[in-house]
């Protein structure tokens, strides 16, 4: 017998939580906790940089995800076939106006700790905010979708790996050192899983759509490749940064999550449809998991 979850009521909080899509924002906390550690092997870290570096990161996440909800509904990728959990426009919880405003109050806010964050590092600061911010909105909407012509795996890469990663480490310590780029590896390589494991799940509906993901593009078993290969790589990072002397060996506590990795790795490539569901917050716990951990042996001195 199943049970079916009562969705919340129209334009209520919970309609609200639904499109913020609270799953997710282990992709905005993991690469902020990653880049504080990075900072405090520095010196004194700036800790108002850093709770200003993970509002504003919470909210470009949010943000995006608002964008999302409302983008894919009016291009058509999401519709009541959908595989993934309900969406409040295409649902009917909020309106695409609700929404849209909702995706600017949350970006504005993002703009408002960028503000702060100037006074502490420069203007730098301001080009990466809005970059973030311009790229949350192209992921869906805009002319060329970043996600409907398979750049949405080298834009979360990119963005919640190195920028964001990197990007604390400046605020917080005012320099990026290598050791930055090698940690922002694993943070970057499982947040582009959390991507993988909903774009296969939504592989057969994206092609009607018209939305060109890489799994739409180069099929299923592709997708199970590119999840091994990011799983890989996030824990052969730490290897690097503890061989290369750039991170104490202490980094390699992370390999304590692989057996976890390894029966996520076993279950996504065995899964279908609606069986990913739950595969995509634990792929987005793992991600906050080995981040802990890697900002753990990062800090250990």
């Amino acid at each position: 017998m199943t049970t079916t979850l009562a969705l919340p009521g129209s334009g209520s909080l919970g309609a609200w939580l639904l499109a913020a899509r609270p799953q997710t924002l282990p992709v905005a906390v993991a690469p902020v906790a990653v880049g504080t550690a990075v900072a405090s092997t520095l010196g004194p870290v700036r800790w108002g940089a850093v709770a200003a570096a993970l509002t504003g990161a919470l909210l470009i996440q949010i943000g995006t995800n608002f964008a999302n909800d409302v983008f894919d509904h009016e291009k058509g990728a999401d519709t009541a076939e959908r595989l993934g959990p309900t969406r409040a426009v295409q649902s009917g919880l909020l309106s695409a106006h609700a929404v849209k405003a909702g995706m600017v109050v949350a970006f504005f806010g993002a703009l408002v700790a960028g503000v702060y964050l100037t006074t502490v590092a420069g203007a730098t600061v301001v080009a990466i905010g809005i970059a973030s911010i311009l790229s949350g909105v192209a992921y869906t909407g805009g002319p060329y979708p970043l996600g409907y012509h398979g750049l949405g795996d080298l834009f979360v890469l990119v963005f919640f790996g190195f920028v964001a990663v990197a990007g604390t480490s400046w605020v917080a310590a005012g320099t990026v050192p290598p050791v930055a780029w090698l940690a922002a590896i694993p943070v970057g390589a499982l947040a582009t899983a959390v991507l993988v494991v909903n774009n296969a799940r939504d592989h057969q509906t994206d092609v009607g759509a018209g939305k060109r993901t890489l799994v739409v593009r180069f099929g299923r078993r592709f997708a199970n490749l590119e999840y091994g290969a990011l799983v890989a790589a996030a824990y052969l990072s730490p290897v690097v940064m503890a061989v290369s002397g750039l991170s104490r060996p202490w980094v390699l506590v992370t390999w304590l999550t692989l057996p976890w990795a390894a029966r996520l790795l076993g279950r996504v490539s065995r899964a279908e449809g609606r069986a990913l569901n739950p595969l995509l917050p634990a792929t987005a716990r793992l991600l906050l998991a080995v981040s802990a951990l890697l900002a753990f042996g990062i800090a250990l001195r």
